[in-house]
């Protein structure tokens, strides 16, 4: 069926973009877009509290980089996904003003699992942030009290792993951060 004269042809309409544009301005709470499907963020606060303590142990460095940390919106354009991560590094420059960002526009991806999101930290968000060129992607899997990271992204996955480390024994993030994340807090 074609549209009239004036009207708009509901053929034209790229559904990413369309379901994209509604999470972004009609969604009341944030929520993000797992492989087609909408999910709302809610977050306990020992999730929370388990986030935080890795922004404040980034913070200096994070600084040194002129880079923020966040949870803001990550695309990954030319699939049903949007993301909303626990934590992000992404230079400043990079963060003002822009909407939101690729995932390899970050230094650093961290995912915190809960019972509800496991699967999809451990599994899918694994391979979607490695296919579209995150750096870096630290997995904190409350789960299995254990950390791992992921590095050296590909199209077939993360090539390289370190981990998974048990709650307790530091991991080391390599450059440019060259520091090393105390877990046994977490």
């Amino acid at each position: 069926m074609s549209a009239l004269p004036g009207e708009r042809s509901y053929d034209a309409v790229d559904p990413e973009q369309a379901l994209k544009y509604a999470i972004r301005h009609y969604a009341g709470d944030r929520v993000q877009i797992v492989e087609g499907v909408i999910e709302p963020l809610s977050r306990g606060w020992d999730h929370e509290a388990l986030a935080d303590g890795i922004r404040h142990q980034l913070s200096c460095r994070v600084r040194e980089l002129g880079c923020v940390t966040g949870s803001g919106d990550l695309d990954l354009p030319g699939s049903s996904n949007w993301y909303v991560p626990d934590v992000a590094v992404v230079p400043a420059s990079l963060a003002r003003g822009s909407g939101a960002l690729l995932p390899d526009r970050t230094l650093l991806v961290v995912e915190v699992t809960s019972e509800s999101s496991g699967d999809t930290d451990r599994v899918v968000k694994r391979r979607r942030y490695a296919e579209y060129g995150a750096p870096l992607y630290l997995l904190i899997d409350r789960q299995d009290r254990a950390c791992t990271l992921f590095s050296e992204p590909g199209a077939l996955g993360y090539t390289k792993a370190i981990g998974p480390l048990p709650f307790g024994e530091p991991i080391e993030l390599p450059e440019p951060f060259g520091l090393r994340v105390d877990t046994s807090r977490l």
